[in-house]
């Protein structure tokens, strides 16, 4: 998968798509427009960048996905430990927990995942 970047205001926008497609670009315009306080051309642009990452596809007016929200951040979560941690997830791990730690939840939640994967 290609490594698509976005903005936070891109970002924000793009969950805003996800949360509600396939949806007309009219009704992007009109939440845009409370939300961002964006012009009608400023949406469209918004959408047309969009599109042109390979995220979303705007066919006839209806906007869709390409690549779900999951396999975005997926996909945004491998490339920032490759890029950041040569790959390694425990380094990123170590890194991660140094600062403030985890609570007992989360590491009971983080061992559940780790259990499912192994039974695969």
């Amino acid at each position: 998968m290609p490594d698509i970047q976005m903005g936070l205001v891109e970002s924000q926008f793009a969950d805003i798509i996800w949360a509600n497609e396939p949806i007309k670009t009219s009704e992007l315009v009109k939440i845009a427009e409370a939300d961002f306080t964006w012009k009608r051309t400023t949406t469209h642009t918004v959408i047309k960048r969009l599109c042109e990452k390979g995220l979303f596809v705007n066919n006839k007016g209806t906007v869709t996905s390409i690549i779900s929200r999951d396999e975005f951040y997926s996909m945004q979560s491998r490339q920032f430990v490759e890029n950041s941690f040569k790959g390694s997830l425990p380094a990123f791990i170590a890194a991660f927990t140094k600062a403030g730690g985890i609570s007992a939840k989360e590491a009971e939640d983080i061992r559940k995942i780790i259990d499912s994967i192994e039974e695969e």
